[in-house]
């Protein structure tokens, strides 16, 4: 807003003649235009100033030098007569002479190599005079430098230096910004001259140089290394990484007792680790180890280059294990994976699964996919931290016997595997992890990936070095906000605990408590021994899938328990409302697939072809004039629509007439009750899965959806029936003194209420969705059929898993809040 106020400003005509003016005078000597002598010798011409000094006021080069002795990077201007040009310090004489305070001589200086340094600023590149101290006492040349803020290119007659200033500068701009390098140092350049008249010296790849020890030692002075008596050569592996609070760090956050922990606590001590590959950060096969090792030794998030290579070389002819799930190209297709003119096709990661953020130890280059042999080394390398199988190398190996691992599949990630992988390896169903969704490394990739392609092209050492100084940026942004993040998390699991335990309440109370014990204790049961594939899986789907013919089995045995009933609608001797909506669908399928012969005949068809067609077309017609006779009974409306849209469209042709369903009407008075929605709905969800988990292809996907759209009529036909009802009572129950019944019948909401028991609402997660309160009345577990037995089984436990999932995450967050504040 306020922008936008100081731009109305601007654009008004008077305002921008004005800025403008005033742009223009600092181009003169504004206010000294007519200064003949300079005010502080009172001796000499004024003709200088600086551009870097808050006034614009003008010297004579004697003081205009003496004042700059503490600014040696100011930029100053000469006044030629008719406008300022740009000259430096070292043209009017000031040489910085180091090793000693300001205006104090040295006995015997050492002048700068050739008389030749160039410093980069973060206003410019200058030209420095430059004298060292060559007092028997004096400190290095690179000493000198590094004491007054300038860092060096080189330690032997350094000739290129930059200022601590511009290189705190660049590496904050690089982690917010992810500018390259190249661009930040021409921004310096074109900064010092915008005119390109003048070209500077090119200190690019000196540049590049600086900034890469300055991130390196950023990183090593953070680590603590510089109090190490060691030294630098006493850094450990991962060392250098910056740790997550809130995961258990034995000797750090943890009670001492924390290993004879009871079982029932114990979880709370258990590591969440996440495991993925980028693909984007690729390296192309430019430059080798030997011309540009890495600065570090595997001392933070990278693992060390030479053993890491050495165990991908011992197993080098090991053949990709294939998924024998989902069709997964990434490790399936590993061995055959492009990867021509790369020397690193992307990278692998190992992460902190809860709070996103990279472990020791736990990064690594890969050669050809997402190899099993890369990962399994990143995935010890990590662990190897905290305490580690016969084909790792000997620091790696777990001590397996008193570890217990369970391997889950990310949420995000778990519908792309097989139904059997959906309910044992989901985060949802299995206890003791809260409500972790293992999709950590996906949400970092964001904010490395804009670096790609300013990476793609560096040397393998500094690529990692630079990867490493990214994910420490991105590891200590993670960690200041572990606070603030805690804390909307732990608000958020106390509503959702809140919310799901009245919902499964609710759904508890509604069945039989003989039923819901028994379910309860196999629950248990399955949850105590999660490894045992000998133990039932509660989750998984005792019934098989409805199939299309089950669904027309079911609608005609409705129809038979009608006509025992003696409540049978079916106006025809011969064909039922159920037989009069399959032939229906039977036709629209017979129409598309018409229509499918047609456009395969091609532009120029045989006398063979066009009567094939021909002789399909009348069939066909007949069928559909046939099924107009019994539509009269059933849909008359349907026929006067009909009527009405042929005198306006006129479709000769039998395969574009509209048969006009009753799931294509509005319903206006059928016989159902709310039972009776609850199986329809029940259909149609089972309908629905298998549409989605089995069928492929356009003739099958038409049949699968006409099943669909028989049912669905019959869904909205009960909700609508249900409606009328309740809005009868409604207008009754105040006339008859009746309260409390809306209670157990509420209004039915469209969108919201009519979907099945596994159908969310949209935009709802497995972990957070509830059950439309349709399923929640009393009596729902009354009917005996097995897939509605199944279904409700099914549901009762995942309602009981969500439940239990967001107490354990109450429980684990306030155990992460413990050991953040015991760890700093």
């Amino acid at each position: 807003m306020c922008q936008g106020l100081t731009w109305k400003i601007i654009v008004n005509t008077t305002e921008r003649d004005t800025f403008l003016l005033e742009l223009l005078r600092h181009e003169g000597r504004g206010d000294y235009v007519n200064l003949c002598i300079c005010q502080s010798c009172h001796f000499s011409l004024p003709e200088y100033c600086c551009i870097d000094c808050f006034s614009g006021e003008l010297f004579c080069s004697l003081c205009i030098v003496t004042s700059h002795a503490r600014n040696p990077l100011h930029r100053i201007q000469k006044w030629t007569g008719s406008l300022f040009a740009a000259l430096s310090l070292k043209q009017l004489g000031l040489c910085m002479q180091l090793g000693h305070p300001i205006r104090e001589a040295c006995p015997p200086p050492e002048r700068a190599f050739n008389d030749d340094f160039t410093l980069i600023h973060s206003n410019g590149i200058h030209e420095i005079g430059l004298d060292y101290c060559g007092c028997g006492t004096a400190q290095t040349r690179t000493k000198q430098l590094l004491r007054v803020a300038w860092f060096p290119a080189t330690t032997s007659d350094p000739r290129t230096a930059a200022t601590f200033q511009v290189l705190e500068q660049y590496h904050l701009l690089s982690f917010e910004s992810k500018a390259s390098g190249y661009e930040f140092y021409h921004a310096i350049a074109w900064l010092t001259d915008n005119t390109g008249l003048c070209p500077q010296k090119d200190r690019y790849e000196a540049f590049l140089q600086m900034v890469r020890e300055w991130h390196h030692l950023k990183m090593l002075k953070r680590a603590g290394c510089g109090h190490d008596p060691d030294g630098v050569e006493g850094t450990g592996e991962g060392e250098c990484a910056v740790l997550c609070p809130a995961c258990p760090q034995p000797s750090k956050n943890l009670p001492d007792d924390w290993q004879d922990a009871p079982n029932d606590k114990r979880w709370l001590y258990a590591l969440f680790i996440a495991i993925d590959a980028n693909f984007r950060l690729k390296r192309c096969a430019v430059s080798k180890e030997d011309t540009d090792p890495g600065l570090s030794r595997g001392w933070a998030y990278f693992v060390d280059e030479t053993a890491y290579k050495s165990h991908l070389g011992q197993h080098n002819g090991t053949p990709q294990e294939k998924s024998t799930c989902s069709s997964h190209n990434t490790v399936n297709m590993a061995d055959t994976k492009a990867s021509q003119g790369l020397a690193a096709t992307g990278v692998g990661t190992i992460d902190c699964a809860r709070h996103n953020m990279k472990l020791p130890n736990g990064v690594g280059d890969l050669q050809k996919g997402e190899r099993y042999t890369n990962m399994d080394y990143l995935f010890f390398s990590t662990l190897r931290r905290r305490s580690l199988m016969a084909t790792m190398p000997p620091n790696l190996q777990l001590e397996h016997t008193n570890k217990f691992v369970r391997f889950f599949v990310p949420k995000f990630h778990l519908p792309a595997h097989i139904l059997k992988c959906q309910s044992m390896f989901s985060f949802n169903f299995s206890k003791n992890v809260g409500c972790t969704d293992g999709e950590a490394p996906e949400q970092g990739w964001s904010n490395i990936n804009p670096v790609v392609s300013s990476m793609k092209e560096m040397g393998p050492g500094s690529r990692r070095d630079t990867l490493d100084d990214h994910f420490g940026d991105w590891n200590w942004k993670k960690l200041v906000g572990l606070s603030a993040t805690l804390l909307h998390k732990m608000d958020e699991a106390k509503d959702e605990h809140e919310a799901h335990t009245s919902a499964f309440k609710e759904l508890n109370g509604a069945l039989e408590s003989e039923i819901t014990v028994a379910w309860r204790a196999e629950v248990e049961h399955w949850e105590e021994n999660p490894n045992d594939l000998s133990v039932p899986n509660p989750f998984d789907a005792k019934v098989s899938t409805i199939t299309q013919a089950a669904v027309r089995l079911k609608l005609a045995e409705m129809e038979a328990c009608q006509l025992q009933d003696r409540t049978d609608m079916s106006l025809h001797p011969d064909i039922s409302p159920s037989v009069f909506i399959a032939i229906g669908i039977d036709l629209e399928s017979e129409q598309c697939r018409f229509k499918s012969d047609i456009a395969l005949r091609g532009a120029h068809p045989t006398d063979r072809q066009n009567t094939a067609v021909v002789r399909q077309q009348n069939t066909l017609r007949r069928k559909v004039d046939a099924w107009k006779q019994v539509q009269l009974l059933y849909t008359p409306a349907a026929q006067l629509l009909s009527s009405q849209m042929e005198t306006v469209d006129n479709p000769d042709n039998p395969e574009d007439a509209k048969l006009l369903l009753p799931s294509s009407l509005t319903a206006e008075t059928v016989s159902c009750s709310t039972h009776l929605l609850m199986i329809d709905l029940q259909l149609c969800d089972y309908m629905y899965s298998f549409k989605c988990n089995w069928i492929r292809g356009q003739s099958a996907n038409t049949r699968a959806q006409n099943a669909i759209s028989r049912v669905e009529a019959r869904v909205t036909s009960a909700a609508e029936k249900y409606r009328v009802a309740h809005a009868a009572l409604s207008a009754l129950a105040p006339v008859l003194s009746k309260v409390g019944w809306n209670v157990r019948f509420r209004s039915l909401n469209k969108k919201d209420d009519v979907r099945g028991m596994s159908a969310p609402k949209k935009g709802e997660s497995e972990g957070r969705r509830q059950l439309s309160w349709i399923w929640l009345v009393e009596g729902v577990g009354d009917d005996k059929d097995k897939v509605v037995q199944d279904s409700l089984w099914l549901e009762w436990c995942k309602a009981h898993a969500r439940m239990m999932r967001w107490k354990e995450e109450i429980v684990l967050l306030w155990e992460e809040m413990c050991q953040v504040l015991q760890f700093l």
